[in-house]
C-alpha cells in the first residue's frame, strides 16, 4: 500500500494527451477564459499592455523528468490609468447618487440580478473547468461553489424583497411623519479571495449591487480566469458602469483607486495586513465603510469525553476541505491528554485514507495547490515543528510532486513552533495537547484572531461553561462539528483581526446600505404632498410599492 501511494504521487500528473476531453481546459483547441479581458463601462476590453502567465495548479509530465504547471494563457496586469478608468465609470454610474442604478426602484434591481443569475447558469461548465484548472479545486467542489453562488443571488433577491417590504410604509411619532428606507453608499471596491473566487467574492458583490451601489471588482491573483465567462453576463444584465471588472497587482490598481477617496465602501477578503494597507491609503477614513473577511486560526477543541470517531471525522473535513485553503478551516487542534494517542492515531489513519489526485477524478479530496510556492511553505512549517520536537504522524504526510503536497498531521505542536501561531492556509494539520480547558482559552485570549472554534464533547456540565467563555472570544462556536460559513442566512463575522462587518444574506444588505428617511410634520398639507407623490409615483424613494 505504502509503495503504491508513493508511486502514485510520483506519477500523479498526466501528459497533455492523457487529459480526458470531459475535463480539458481547451476542448477543440479553444480557451474557455481570456485573461486579457476586463470590463469597464459596459464594454469588454482586451488588455494589450503588460501581462503575466496564468499557470494551472495542474502540472503536465513530459515523462523525461520534467513536471511543470500547465500554461493557461496570459493574465492582464492593468496599470493605474486603466484602474482609474474603471473607477471613473463606476463614479459616473453613481453620479452622486443620481444615476439610473442607485435611483432605480427595487423591482428593477431585482430583475437585473435575476437576469444575471440566468445568464450565469449558461456558463456553468466553462466556469467549473476553469476553477479546476486554475486553482485545483475538485469538480465536485467547483460545481458546488458555482451552484451555491447562483443560489446566493436568488436568496439575496428574496432578502431584498423582504427589506423593501419593511420600508414600504410611513410611521408617525411625536407629530412627525417619517418614511424610512435603506439607501446605497456609493462606489464599492470589491476584492475577493483565490480560494472561493466566485462564492466569497459574490457574497459582497451581489448585496452591494442589490442595494444600488456601483462596483469596481478587482480579481484575485489566482482565480481570476474563472470570471472571464461572466464578463458578458455582467455587461448584458446591468446598466453601463454599474459593474466594472479589472485585474492586476493590488499595488498598481487597488492602491490608486483608494487614494482618490472616491470609494465609499471597501469589501475585501484576504489578510489583515493588506486590509490595513488599503484602509490607510484612503484620504478620508471616516467616509469609508469596510466589510472585511480576514485571517483566522480556528481551533478545534477535543475534550476527554468526546466521541473520538466523530471528532476525527469532523476534524479531517474541517481541516482539509479544499486542502485546508479556507479561512473557516480548523487550523490548530487541541486534544485533551487522556485521549490524545487514540485521537492522533485515528486522525492520521483518516488523513492517509483521503483519496487524492487530479481535480476531475471522481471522489478526489486532496488536489494540487494553485500557489507554486505553497508546497515549499508547508514543508518549511513542518520542518520547523520537527526541529523543535514534533513529528509527522501519518505515513504519507509530506509526500510531494510539483504543486501537490499530501497532508501532514504534526504532533505534538507547542507554542515554540510556528505552526502554533501561523495561519498555514494549506494541508498541514497541527495537533497540540492540553490538560485544562483554561489553557485553550488562554490561547484564544492571546491570539490576534477570533473567527470560530469547534468544541467536541458530550457532558453538558463541561460544555455549557466552555461555550459561555468561547462565545466572548469567537463569533461562532460549533458544537461537535467543523467550522464553516453556511448556511448563508446565518451571520458570518469575527472578532479582532478576523473580520469587520457581518455577512449573511440579510446582514450584507445592511452592510452595503444606510438608513435614510424623509420626515415632515404630520400636517394636512404635508400629508397631501406625500399622498400625491405616492399616487403619481413621482419618487422611487417615497413609495409604498413593494415586491411580493
Amino acid at each position: 500500500m505504502e509503495t503504491s501511494v508513493k508511486q502514485r504521487v510520483a506519477e500523479l500528473f498526466p501528459r497533455a494527451s492523457e487529459i480526458p476531453a470531459s475535463a480539458d481546459f481547451a476542448p477543440n483547441g479553444g480557451l474557455y477564459g481570456d485573461g486579457t479581458a476586463y470590463l469597464v463601462n459596459g464594454e469588454i476590453r482586451r488588455w494589450t499592455g503588460a501581462s503575466a502567465d496564468t499557470l494551472s495548479a495542474v502540472c503536465l509530465d513530459d515523462r523525461v523528468g520534467h513536471v511543470t504547471p500547465r500554461l493557461l494563457g496570459p493574465a492582464a496586469r492593468l496599470d493605474k490609468a486603466a484602474a482609474l478608468d474603471a473607477l471613473s465609470a463606476a463614479r459616473s454610474a453613481w453620479d452622486h447618487g443620481r444615476g439610473t442604478w442607485p435611483t432605480m426602484r427595487v423591482a428593477g434591481r431585482a430583475e437585473a440580478l435575476g437576469a444575471f443569475a440566468a445568464r450565469m447558469r449558461g456558463v456553468r461548465e466553462q466556469t467549473v473547468r476553469l476553477l479546476m484548472w486554475e486553482i485545483g479545486k475538485s469538480r465536485a467542489d467547483s460545481e458546488k461553489e458555482f451552484d451555491r453562488t447562483v443560489q446566493y443571488i436568488t436568496d439575496t433577491v428574496e432578502a431584498l424583497k423582504e427589506t423593501d417590504r419593511g420600508g414600504a410604509r410611513f410611521s408617525t411619532n411625536a407629530g412627525v411623519l417619517a418614511h424610512i428606507r435603506r439607501s446605497p453608499l456609493g462606489v464599492v471596491l470589491c476584492m475577493g479571495p483565490f480560494n472561493y473566487p466566485l462564492n466569497e467574492t459574490f457574497t459582497t458583490l451581489i448585496p452591494a449591487l442589490a442595494m444600488g451601489n456601483t462596483v469596481v471588482m478587482k480579481l484575485p491573483h489566482y482565480g481570476a480566469l474563472c470570471q472571464a465567462p461572466l464578463l458578458s453576463c455582467f455587461a448584458e444584465s446591468f446598466p453601463r458602469g454599474v459593474v466594472n471588472v479589472i485585474n492586476g497587482r493590488g499595488s498598481a490598481v487597488a492602491g490608486p483607486i483608494m487614494e482618490t477617496g472616491d470609494v465609499a465602501a471597501l469589501a475585501f477578503i484576504g489578510t489583515s495586513r493588506v486590509a490595513n494597507e488599503l484602509k490607510r491609503q484612503h484620504p478620508h477614513p471616516n467616509r469609508l465603510r469596510c466589510i472585511l473577511g480576514l485571517d483566522a486560526k480556528n481551533p478545534g477543541i477535543v475534550l476527554a469525553d468526546a466521541d473520538v470517531e466523530l471528532a476525527v471525522s469532523e476534524c479531517v473535513t474541517g481541516a482539509l476541505s479544499f486542502n485546508g485553503q479556507r479561512c473557516t478551516a480548523l487550523k490548530l487542534l487541541f486534544v485533551q491528554r487522556g485521549i490524545a494517542d487514540r485521537f492522533v492515531a485515528g486522525l492520521s489513519e483518516a488523513v492517509d485514507a483521503m483519496p487524492f489526485g487530479l481535480p476531475w477524478e471522481p471522489q478526489v479530496r486532496v488536489t494540487p495547490l494553485p500557489d507554486p510556492e505553497k508546497v515549499a511553505h508547508m514543508a518549511s512549517l513542518v520542518k520547523d515543528a520537527e526541529d523543535k520536537g514534533s513529528r509527522v504522524t501519518n505515513r504519507y504526510g509530506g509526500l510531494s510532486n510539483g504543486t501537490f503536497y499530501f497532508p501532514s498531521v504534526v504532533f505534538p505542536v507547542t507554542p515554540a513552533m510556528d505552526l502554533y501561531h501561523v495561519e498555514q492556509f494549506g494541508p498541514v494539520v497541527p495537533v497540540a495537547l492540553f490538560d485544562d480547558p483554561r489553557e485553550v482559552f488562554q490561547y484564544l485570549v492571546e491570539s490576534p484572531y477570533g473567527q470560530q472554534a469547534s468544541l467536541f464533547g458530550t457532558d453538558p456540565r463541561t460544555l455549557g461553561p466552555l461555550i459561555d467563555v468561547l462565545a466572548n472570544q469567537v463569533c461562532r462556536v460549533n458544537l461537535n462539528s467543523q467550522c464553516q460559513r453556511g448556511p448563508d442566512v446565518y451571520p458570518f463575522t469575527g472578532r479582532k483581526d478576523s473580520a469587520e462587518g457581518t455577512l449573511s444574506v440579510s446582514d450584507a444588505l445592511r452592510c452595503f446600505s444606510i438608513r435614510s428617511m424623509v420626515a415632515a410634520p404630520g400636517t394636512p398639507s404635508n400629508t397631501d404632498i406625500l399622498s400625491g407623490m405616492l399616487r403619481e409615483r413621482t419618487s422611487n424613494f417615497v413609495s409604498t410599492d413593494y415586491l411580493f
